[in-house]
């Protein structure tokens, strides 16, 4: 019995249990996205690689099996690769699948002839072509097990033209089982040791929780631990929900006095990166204790000699420090100092926040907003968030309670995934918790990047929320007068600032004209009132249009998450 490639390759995802493809068909792939619905694997046809791409990798990080991407040769692989970096960077696991031109014309100049394999090594954890059909279920075996292996990330598979119709017989192919799940690795019972004693003899504790901790799915041993020893803790902006932001212990609210004066911090699978300054004065202390829990043996070290590094699976070392505390209880007190420090903090800067959401004036500013929309959503929705202002803000304004329900623009700082993620957060749910509702924050800017993809939610009906935060432009914009104003100098192109973008721009007919509803916004009524019509519309995706003041700017405070100067 013969079986093509398309076939096979079709065959092979599911025999490793993936479960979604998103792509863009063209020669020579077609075949394959049909040959995987054919064997029930779900397709998302997208409007661009780019964001299929992203979509994957964020069905990767929910469910902790790669997403596919499915995309043809030449620019079709070269649009994925920020998907493919964003998704390495991220630590997701992720398999992008690309056709290429028929090996019988290689070197002669064919239909989109590019080195793929060779340019998908800088981006992924393999990137390979299988030699023949009959290879094809061991490549792509390797390649998943690659990609959720160790410290998670993207691989590539490159498949030729004539391989998609190309037919072997079944008995030549060297069929293989499902990979086994990840081996589940633990620290040295020594380092657990030392780690309780420096957790025990520390003055002012911290402990942030990364990413990587969601996705180890510590949460119940994270959370054991918090309230075990009463320490004060610090997500990074994915890990929110890890424990609870209302959480009594989470200092959220404190981040910069909590990071300069920590004298002990216990990474949970978090890197000292530029999100957490590199661990480094004048943001942390000269002689703070660093202990480094961490999946990756590479990233130990990395910044900061650390006093104790815990090599392992978030989940299961989180477990062997719970069990060395069971045997030398630790209770950090309540009423120390150090929790005077930073409750003082917490209430100052809670306070500002409040007196920023509950200005009156009109157009809003994003604390209104936030505050309106953290009053409106269900507490157990997945909040995707993209922007440089309506990001930070949205992170500091809008709780998360459960782990793995907020998707931002990551440790590589990417905009343009706001969509991608929202789909691929809309179709788990819909298999997995189909109450659940997903609700997309976009700054104008950002949801430029894939707006286009607002036909892909009409097409598959995914009943996803999009509010875009509208300041007429990136960082800061220009209302309608100034910008008539300003056209008066001459051409745009010469005058108008590079920030600005068209005022008022109405992107709710864009989700008009794929049969959604599209909502207009100025005040903060009109905001209740289309936020509560979409969320009880679970049949139709929405998109509210959220017009604010565009000098609106985030608080002056002295905790800018990213350090760019005029951010």
């Amino acid at each position: 019995e013969a079986v093509s490639g398309a076939q096979l390759i079709a065959e092979s995802l599911k025999a490793q249990n993936i479960e979604y493809m998103f792509g863009i068909v063209g020669i020579p792939v077609t075949e394959i996205a049909i040959a995987a619905q054919a064997v029930g694997i779900k397709y998302v046809g997208m409007r661009n690689e780019q964001a299929a791409c992203y979509a994957a990798s964020a069905v990767g990080y929910l469910t902790g099996r790669p997403g596919i991407c499915l995309v043809v040769s030449g620019p079709g692989f070269l649009h994925a690769l920020g998907g493919m970096a964003n998704a390495t960077m991220n630590c997701w696991p992720l398999i992008v699948i690309g056709g290429s031109s028929d090996r019988n014309q290689e070197t002669m100049g064919a239909f989109q002839e590019f080195p793929q394999v060779e340019a998908g090594r800088l981006y992924n954890k393999l990137s390979v072509r299988p030699s023949s059909l009959e290879v094809i279920p061991a490549v792509i075996e390797k390649a998943v097990r690659t990609s959720i292996y160790g410290r998670p990330g993207s691989c590539y598979i490159d498949i030729p033209g004539d391989f998609v119709n190309l037919q072997v017989n079944k008995s030549s192919v060297k069929y293989v089982e499902c990979c086994l799940p990840p081996p589940i690795s633990v620290a040295e019972c020594s380092a657990v040791s030392e780690a309780a004693s420096i957790i025990a003899c520390s003055k002012q504790p911290l402990l942030i929780i990364g990413k990587g901790a969601a996705y180890s799915h510590a949460e119940n041993n994270i959370r054991k631990l918090v309230d075990l020893c009463g320490l004060p803790f610090l997500p990074t902006p994915m890990a929110k929900g890890v424990v609870p932001d209302n959480h009594p212990n989470c200092v959220a609210a404190a981040r910069s006095t909590a990071l300069q004066h920590a004298d002990v911090i216990i990474l949970l699978g978090a890197r000292l990166n530029w999100i957490l300054h590199f661990g480094l004065p004048p943001r942390f202390r000269q002689d703070v204790k660093v202990i480094q829990i961490d999946i990756c043996a590479e990233e130990l070290g990395n910044n900061v000699r650390p006093a104790a590094i815990l090599l392992g699976d978030i989940n299961a070392v989180t477990k062997q420090l719970l069990e060395e505390f069971s045997k030398r209880p630790l209770k950090y007190p309540p009423n120390s100092e150090w929790w005077k420090m930073l409750r003082e903090k917490i209430m100052n800067n809670e306070e500002r926040s409040k007196g920023l959401a509950l200005q009156k004036s009109l157009p809003m500013n994003y604390y209104t907003v936030f505050h309106h929309i953290r009053e409106l959503i269900p507490k157990d929705c997945i909040l995707v968030s993209e922007g440089a202002n309506t990001m930070d803000i949205g992170r500091t304004m809008l709780p998360n309670y459960y782990p793995r329900q907020r998707l931002d623009a990551g440790t590589f700082g990417t905009m343009g995934v706001g969509l991608g993620f929202a789909i691929a957060a809309a179709m788990v749910a819909k298999d997995r918790a189909p109450e659940k509702q997903v609700i997309c924050i976009e700054g104008d800017s950002a949801f430029g990047f894939s707006g286009m993809e607002v036909e892909t939610i009409c097409r598959y009906n995914l009943p996803i929320v999009i509010i875009v935060v509208n300041n007429n432009g990136i960082y800061t914009g220009l209302n309608a007068d100034a910008w008539k104003e300003m056209l008066k100098f001459g051409d745009p192109a010469t005058c108008v600032p590079p920030v600005s973008l068209l005022p008022n721009s109405h992107y709710e007919e864009i989700m008009s004209a794929f049969g959604g509803k599209g909502y207009f916004v100025k005040t903060p009524a009109e905001l209740q009132n289309a936020l509560k019509a979409s969320l009880t519309n679970k049949q139709t995706p929405s998109l509210i249009n959220v017009m604010i003041d565009p000098q609106s700017d985030r608080k002056k405070q002295e905790f800018p998450w990213l350090t760019r100067s005029n951010l």
